[in-house]
């Protein structure tokens, strides 16, 4: 329950942050900023869960699917594979 509440509140500070930069950088007017703040968010979001997934798998020598589950070989061979 703890990270759950800790999580909500980093996306809303990132939310709160995004409204003031985007807003006063392009000057916009608050709607618009809080339209801007709340697609960029959810965006920031999945590129840094991506790019944190990617520096995890890369220092533990790990593959993942696409669904997020390791891949392993169903058969592993101790010979190689015949042409």
């Amino acid at each position: 329950m703890q990270e759950k509440v800790k999580q909500c509140s980093l996306v809303l500070c990132l939310l709160v942050f995004f409204f003031v930069i985007i807003g006063n950088a392009f000057h916009l007017k608050p709607g618009g900023a809080f339209v801007a703040a709340l697609s960029g968010t959810p965006v920031v979001i999945y590129a840094f869960n991506r790019w944190s997934s990617a520096v995890f798998q890369r220092e533990h020598g790990r593959h993942t699917s696409a669904l997020g589950g390791n891949v392993r070989d169903p058969h592993p061979r101790s010979e190689p594979i015949p042409k």
